[in-house]
């Protein structure tokens, strides 16, 4: 009863998380403040208990991840053994002329008892167990942790892929694709704490000699000065003294140490040590039988202790001879039928290879609880949101985002990803909310300073008490939430292009054909096959065109596609036939369209590169092609900082060319030809590009 409330005491200490400050300050006191022989008793009795049930923990773990916490009480057990070496040297150092008694009597035990009172045999022992420890046990063990935990750490890419690959085959759940990604990580983390904890032990074992050597020396100093013995009765008390303080704490360090090698010498399968051993050694009964015969053969030599090997294979041979009867019995009635036939392991087919997501969005662990519903999270209804506006706003359906979690992401991060490219990322605090800075603000705000991953803007990671003073001193301020919907947004309106596709476009014709059946009939596939018309829709996109007007779309292709199949040609017809839609979209209701033009001169010159490209080639001087893209850059800022929006407005056959140009260096300036503006629309020229002061 005393033992069992002993043990529910220390239960509650470690509970209630007061076990491990608690038992470093008695490893300090241990170090420090002189402890009585009794004391040390209880000591090291209970450091050879404690030595021996952490070897029957890592025996018996199924798994190496259900001792996880092995490294660290290796690392605590080391501490503790060298505590009591501290605190029996200081002992057996100022007792030690009193009797063989004076460091407590199982310190004496050790020093007497198990080496027959011989200092020389102490010595002896003594530096074999430390041989066998350090050279033997702990060197393997070591290494064999160096070599998994690098393995472990090479192999973690490969599994979190897999595991990836049977989560998008649907062969695991989600929530069992968390846990697996999770013992991974856990595997990682242990064969790379137990590398680190081996050098522990190794440091041990050395600590160990020297420590034997300092209290031997000191103890004949101190002895024979200080206390006036001689020296042979110095030599006797001390040395056995100390021979038998090195053998009571090399003990549980061979027993920790052995319970290291163990531990990182064990495969992760779900079974204990003592079952593997005895299911993989001895199954085969043609290995005991040919042990028996060698065995038995050596007894029958004349001079052999025929008795012991006489008798051994006796004990091998029935081994053998009941193992294999056992597999020939009949397990049951049934036993005489065939047996069934192995299922061999299905062959690959296409529905083994991944498909890969139009829209992703990979998150950080901590980041969970913002798609989780059942943790409110917002992050869901936001990204459904976004794709309702976008689907309305460009003309057709935004497909679903997968999301899931991705452990090699830091924590607080995401990243989100078109057709299986990464295209964006950044870095959120679910519990903190961004503040931006949308130019001018009139105050400061305590938080961690950052930058708006959607526009690059200065912001502040604040607290959702400081909100409302965030507000007042003029910063936007949104949540973990809208900030990776919002920048999921801007992606989808850059690069939304990338996902209208072939079944896309054909879901749009089939709705054009319930309303014009003739149109879509005459031009798809008679006149025009479906990926030119892929490639045009493309194309506008590309350049923020929504194509919600799909049925003046399909009537100009119709129009000219008798005359020209190239792209790039059809393209421009279209957007002469969307000219309004496109200055409204860009202008709004406005009556007066401000734009920036080219210099006359400059026009000339990219006219005749023109010329050139349909005869061999573009020639456009560098120098030029580099203050160009600084000028379409310039004016579009110019623009914006003066809250007009960035047109420039060139000729019909320029207009490709600098739109290419202004993707690059302006991707805000929007490129119109003289052909999409309507005659009704006023121009005002605000800037001119090409002119020295503006070309440099």
């Amino acid at each position: 009863m005393a033992s069992v409330s002993m043990a529910s005491g220390i239960r509650q200490i470690a509970l209630s998380g007061l076990g491990a400050p608690l038992l470093l300050m008695i490893m300090l006191g241990m170090m420090v403040l002189p402890l009585p022989p009794i004391a040390l008793d209880l000591l090291f009795t209970f450091n050879i208990a404690l030595a021996l049930v952490v070897l029957l923990a890592a025996v018996y773990a199924r798994r190496p991840l259900e001792f996880a916490v092995f490294p660290t009480v290796l690392l605590v057990t080391t501490l503790l053994r060298l505590a009591l070496n501290v605190a029996s040297t200081r002992v057996v150092l100022l007792r030690g002329h009193t009797g063989t008694d004076a460091a407590g009597q199982v310190i004496e035990a050790f020093g007497a008892f198990v080496v027959g009172g011989s200092y020389a045999v102490g010595l002896v022992v003594f530096f074999i167990l430390v041989i066998i420890n350090f050279v033997v046990v702990t060197k393997g063990a070591g290494r064999i942790s160096e070599v998994s935990a690098r393995f472990t750490l090479d192999a973690m890419p490969g599994k979190q892929m897999a595991i990836d690959a049977d989560l998008n085959a649907g062969l695991i759940t989600q929530d069992e694709a968390r846990t697996r990604r999770r013992e991974v990580s856990e595997e990682a983390d242990f064969y790379g704490a137990m590398d680190g904890a081996s050098k522990f032990v190794r440091g041990d074992a050395v600590a160990g000699i020297l420590i034997l050597i300092i209290n031997i020396l000191g103890g004949l100093a101190i002895g024979t000065l200080q206390h006036g013995l001689a020296f042979a009765e110095a030599v006797r008390l001390y040395s056995l003294l100390t021979i038998g303080d090195g053998l009571v704490a090399q003990i549980p360090a061979l027993v920790l140490s052995s319970a290291a090698a163990i531990m990182v010498t064990r495969v992760s399968a779900a079974h204990d040590m003592g079952r593997a051993i005895l299911g993989q050694l001895f199954d085969n009964p043609r290995a005991l039988a040919v042990t028996a015969g060698v065995v038995g053969t050596m007894g029958l030599v004349p001079g052999m202790p025929n008795l012991a090997f006489l008798a051994f294979a006796a004990a091998a041979g029935g081994g053998a001879w009941l193992i294999h009867r056992r597999e020939r019995a009949p397990d049951g009635p049934d036993a005489t039928a065939e047996p069934a036939a192995v299922s061999a392991p299905p062959e690959l087919s296409w529905e083994d290879v991944a498909p890969v997501d139009p829209l992703g969005l990979e998150v950080g662990y901590r980041l969970i609880p913002l798609v989780d519903k059942s943790q409110d999270g917002q992050l869901m209804s936001r990204i459904k949101g976004v794709r309702r506006k976008l689907t309305q706003d460009l003309g057709f359906l935004i497909p679903a985002v997968h999301i899931r979690d991705n452990l090699d992401l830091s924590p607080s991060a995401y990243r989100l990803s078109v057709l299986g490219v990464t295209l964006g990322e950044g870095q959120v605090h679910p519990e903190r909310e961004l503040a931006i800075n949308p130019g001018e603000v009139f105050g400061e705000l305590p938080g961690e300073k950052t930058t708006d991953p959607v526009f690059g803007l200065e912001a502040i990671w604040i607290g959702p008490a400081d909100r409302q003073q965030a507000q007042t001193f003029g910063y936007t301020v949104v949540d973990a939430s809208t900030v990776i919907a919002t920048h999921l947004s801007q992606l989808l309106q850059t690069n939304g292009y990338q996902l209208l596709g072939h079944e896309e476009v054909q879901q749009l014709l089939e709705r054009l054909k319930n309303v014009s059946p003739r149109l879509v009939e005459d031009l798809v596939p008679a006149v025009l096959p479906l990926g030119v018309v892929v490639k045009i829709l493309q194309n506008l996109l590309r350049e923020s065109v929504p194509i919600r007007d799909i049925r003046t779309i399909i009537e100009t292709l119709a129009e000219h596609a008798p005359k020209s199949q190239d792209p790039d040609t059809l393209t421009a017809a279209v957007r002469v036939s969307l000219g309004r839609f496109i200055i409204q979209h860009i202008n709004g209701l406005g009556e007066e369209l401000p734009v920036i033009t080219l210099d006359p001169a400059l026009d000339q010159i990219l006219h005749q590169s023109l010329k050139a490209a349909d005869a061999g080639g573009l020639s456009l001087e560098p120098g030029l092609a580099e203050r160009l893209y600084q000028g379409l850059a310039d004016g579009a800022k110019r623009q914006e900082m003066a809250g007009d929006p960035a047109v420039l407005l060139v000729a019909d056959r320029l207009r490709p060319l600098l739109a290419r140009m202004a993707r690059h260096s302006a991707p805000t300036l929007r490129v119109l030809a003289f052909g999409e503006v309507s005659d009704d629309k006023q121009i005002r020229v605000v800037a001119t590009i090409g002119r020295a002061e503006a070309l440099g």
